[in-house]
Order: structure tokens, then C-alpha cells, then sequence
């Protein structure tokens, strides 16, 4: 998730619902692929406009997508994490018809993730605001959004969490990247393991500069994650029963301007890094070579001004990113380079 402006932390404050400091049609064929630039390592890769989804919200001065998540039965899943109470924070997109609708709303939740749990079904959020992770029966989501479960909330070895985004094992328990810290710039985040069941917090990693994405790998042998302030993705070996080995910095993101948000990987084993800052992902294989640059074209990218997360069509290629900005919430598509999986949904 991106980092807040200061106005819009202090509206959804008011409201009681966030409580921090920091955190037009173009043509061309969807994933049009050209030669990168001399130096910038890869092919470029446009990504085509699909439909704006949202507008900024005149109570919280802005509108930011997040976690789109692909469910059983091909619906795309969507969070707006600045949504004010009475507006969508869960969006349901049909991407062939273009069309979408509310699927939940609270007066409460800043939801900054979404993801299908594979041990039970449900989709599970993130509250970045209230350091909880909650959840949504399938059936809810084709109803009227209600059956809203908390899964987990409190602190974790002493400290609340700000939860950001979820990576799930094959067993259905939860990798969380804990954001902690952000708020004050200092290196406080945690990577944190929740069993299936919600009942035992582990911290796996900490010391970490506002931990943004988080994904496993291909082969479920270990975990990526990214630091937002420090525009790194580091990995960290995972054992099936939550064990861990000595992490590393994998990769150093030449950002500019611009820093690490979420994390997807495709059946490849490739990372595609999202942008705070810039409405554009970049594709690195998993010994860290920059295979690609996914970019919105730039006459459209006016008013937008992140690429925060993308879900890989689960066993084809067709890619969506999510896109904010002054202009609105957007959803764009482009051709990925592998098949997508679990890892490249949701997160």
C-alpha cells in the first residue's frame, strides 16, 4: 500500500477510520510489447486501460485500489482502501462486460488487501488501520457483503501490527508483511506468520523499513517481500512448518521517485514489483535480472500516480493492475509473461 498524503490520513481519522501519517481511453493492443529503452533492462511493456472503477472520495480526498484477487468463479475482487462508510471498499469487476458492484461496505475497515484463503474459501482483508485481518464468506460476496468475521487482531509479541498485504501457504496459513513503523520512519516492520486457524503469531522477520509486498516463490520454498523506504526486495527461506533461515537482500529496486509497493509471481517464478509513485510495474526473474517494464501509456497517465498491485488470470497469461490516482481508481491489462498461479492473485 502507498504511503497517505497528510489531508486525506486527517479526514479518514475524523471518521474514524484511519489513524496515520504516512502510509480517458487510449488505443493500443493490451500488452503491446516494444524494446526497452537503452539501459533500462527489458522490453516495455503498455498495459491497456480496461474501465475506471472509482472516483476520488470528497470525504477522504482520494481513492486507492488495491488487492484484486481473481475468485472461483472468475469475478475480479477488488479493495478501495480509502473508501468512506456508505461507498464501496469491496468491489466485484466483471472484465468482460466491464462492469462492477459493491460487494461490501463498513464504517470502519481500510482494507489494503485481499485474498482467497485456500483452506477455507473465504477472502481475507487486511485493516491496515486496525492492525486486523478479516474476512468474507463466498456466499457474502454474492449476496449483500455481510457475514464479516474477524480472524485476527491484537498484538503481536508486544506491538500491534499495520498488516499490509497477505501471502497464504499451501496449508492456508498466513504470511503477513506488517508495515509497523511506517508512520514514524523508522525501521519497525515485521514479516508475521498467522496459523490457519488465527490463534498463534509468529514474528519470522523484523527490523524492516514499512515491509510492503509479500509473495512466495514459484516452489513455496521461501518468501519475497519488499521494504517501501528502502525500494528493496529481500527473500527469506521458509520451512514447511514456519521455520526460517537467514534472509537476504535479493534485489534493489532503481526506483527514482518512485518505491516498492506489492508483489506478485508467476508460475515462472517471476516478481512483478508494483510503483508508489509512478503508474508502472517492473518484472525481474527470480535471480534478479529486470526482464520488463509494465508502463501505462503516457498520455494516460495524467492524474494517475501508482500501480499498487495485479492479478495474473489463474492459468493464462491475461494480467490486471490496479491504478490510482488524482484522475480516479483504474483498472488496466496486459500480457504477462507466465501463467498466473495463487502467487500472482491477490496478496
Amino acid at each position: 500500500m502507498r504511503r497517505l498524503p497528510l489531508r486525506s490520513i486527517a479526514v479518514l481519522a475524523a471518521i474514524g477510520s484511519l489513524a496515520l501519517t504516512g502510509c480517458g481511453t487510449q488505443t493500443g493492443d493490451a500488452g503491446e510489447q516494444t524494446a526497452g529503452a537503452p539501459g533500462a533492462g527489458g522490453q516495455s511493456i503498455r498495459a491497456q486501460q480496461v474501465m475506471r472503477l472509482t472516483e476520488v472520495h470528497k470525504q477522504t480526498g482520494m481513492t486507492l485500489l488495491e488487492g484484486p484477487v481473481f475468485g472461483a468463479d472468475g469475478g475480479l475482487f477488488v479493495v478501495d482502501v480509502t473508501a468512506p462508510e456508505g461507498e464501496p471498499k469491496v468491489m466485484r469487476v466483471d472484465v468482460r462486460k466491464k462492469t462492477k458492484r459493491a460487494v461490501h461496505t463498513d464504517g470502519r475497515g481500510a482494507y489494503t488487501s485481499a485474498q482467497f484463503s485456500p483452506y477455507d474459501g473465504r477472502l481475507y482483508l487486511t485493516d491496515f488501520a486496525h492492525g486486523e485481518i478479516v474476512s468474507l464468506s463466498p456466499d457474502a460476496l454474492d449476496a449483500d457483503g455481510g457475514d464479516l468475521r474477524t480472524f485476527f487482531s491484537g498484538k503481536v509479541d508486544g506491538a500491534p501490527m499495520n498488516p499490509d498485504d497477505i501471502a497464504f501457504d499451501e496449508d492456508g496459513n498466513l504470511y503477513v508483511s506488517d508495515s509497523r513503523g511506517l508512520t514514524e520512519g523508522k525501521a519497525l516492520g515485521r514479516v508475521v506468520r498467522i496459523d490457519r486457524d488465527g490463534e498463534e503469531a509468529t514474528v519470522l522477520a523484523d527490523g524492516l523499513a514499512a515491509t510492503n509486498g509479500i509473495s512466495f516463490d514459484a516452489e513455496y520454498r521461501g518468501l519475497w517481500f519488499s521494504e517501501l523506504t528502502e525500494n528493496r526486495i529481500s527473500y527469506l527461506p521458509v520451512g514447511r512448518k514456519g521455520g526460517v533461515t537467514a534472509r537476504h537482500t535479493a534485489i534493489r529496486v532503481d526506483g527514482g521517485i518512485a518505491q516498492t509497493d506489492s508483489i506478485a509471481v508467476d508460475a515462472d517464478g517471476n516478481l512483478y514489483q508494483a510503483l508508489h509513485g509512478r503508474p508502472a510495474m517492473v518484472v525481474y526473474d527470480r535471480h534478479g535480472e529486470r526482464l520488463a517494464t509494465v508502463e501505462v501509456p503516457a498520455r494516460a497517465a495524467e492524474g494517475l500516480e501508482s500501480a499498487t498491485n495485479v492479478a495474473i488470470t489463474p492459468g493464462g497469461t491475461k494480467a490486471y493492475m490496479t491504478v490510482s490516482g488524482p484522475a480516479g481508481g483504474y483498472l488496466y491489462t496486459f500480457d504477462a509473461l507466465a501463467k498466473g498461479t495463487r502467487q500472482s492473485n491477490g496478496g
